[in-house]
């Protein structure tokens, strides 16, 4: 079952976004409910009124808390951001048990940390968060890429005569999409180039090429084959040379954000 799980960065919780969910025994039948299976981030953003739904990741098992009684963690996996902080009142709400068809709050249902939610609304929630195309194409095309096709489907590149993504029977195209590398490298670069703004974060250069094609790429800092995940906090921008020297060990950085040369 899919769920939503509510985020403070400041709370008195063992968090750490994208890797660990800390909870209390409270919430322990619920996210036993979501393990093996995706939930979305529900969080306060400083610097925005309301709540957002800000990203998407799955639970991988559940462990006891050794050093706090009646608590436990949620490991996380396959970590996302969403293109856009998504407004938990927008289109008449996301959470039919949250958002009243008259408009108005469940206030029970908002004070809950851990709710679970229907295929069809996550499948809704996953649409609104990951449909935006990039605002750059990419620094070149790839070998038997369409140019005319937009370079990021996204949600859009399934058989048009398939049921639409929302309900039940497509909710299967959207876990597919979510486990496809490529489609989420493309979603992990998007994010990181806005975050930069294009700027390669080791040289200071941004550079345009051609059909304002930025030449920055988008690395992981702690690589997705060894527990990394698409978080922009485990993302930096770089340069073509630079990005192919980072990947192979010849630069990275240090503790104090240093530039360290084998």
């Amino acid at each position: 079952m899919k769920g939503v799980f509510s985020h403070k960065p400041d709370s008195s919780y063992d968090d750490v976004k994208g890797e660990r969910y800390h909870f209390p025994k409270t919430y322990l039948s619920r996210v036993e409910k979501v393990v093996s299976d995706y939930f979305v981030y529900y969080e306060q953003i400083p610097g925005h009124a309301g709540r957002f739904y800000s990203g998407v990741g799955r639970v991988t098992q559940i462990r006891p808390d050794e050093k706090l009684e009646d608590h436990y963690y949620a490991d996380l996996a396959d970590y996302l951001d969403f293109d856009r902080l998504v407004p938990y009142r927008e289109d008449g709400g996301y959470e039919s048990r949250l958002v009243r068809t008259d408009g108005s709050i469940n206030g029970g249902t908002a004070q809950s940390a851990v709710r679970i939610i229907e295929d069809s609304e996550f499948a809704k929630l996953i649409r609104a968060g990951l449909s935006q195309e990039p605002e750059w194409p990419d620094r070149v095309d790839e070998i038997g890429e369409d140019t005319k096709r937009p370079s990021n489907a996204g949600f859009f590149d399934f058989d048009p005569n398939q049921p639409e993504i929302i309900g039940a029977p497509a909710n299967r195209p959207v876990v597919e999409q979510l486990l496809n590398r490529k489609w989420r490298d493309r979603k992990f670069k998007q994010v990181i180039r806005i975050a930069y703004d294009r700027t390669c974060a080791l040289t200071g250069l941004r550079l345009i090429n051609g059909g304002g094609r930025p030449e920055v790429e988008a690395a992981h800092i702690r690589p997705v084959e060894h527990g990394g995940n698409d978080w922009v906090r485990n993302g930096i921008a770089l340069s073509g040379t630079v990005h192919w020297m980072f990947d192979r060990g010849l630069l990275s950085l240090g503790d104090n954000f240093e530039i360290l040369r084998s």
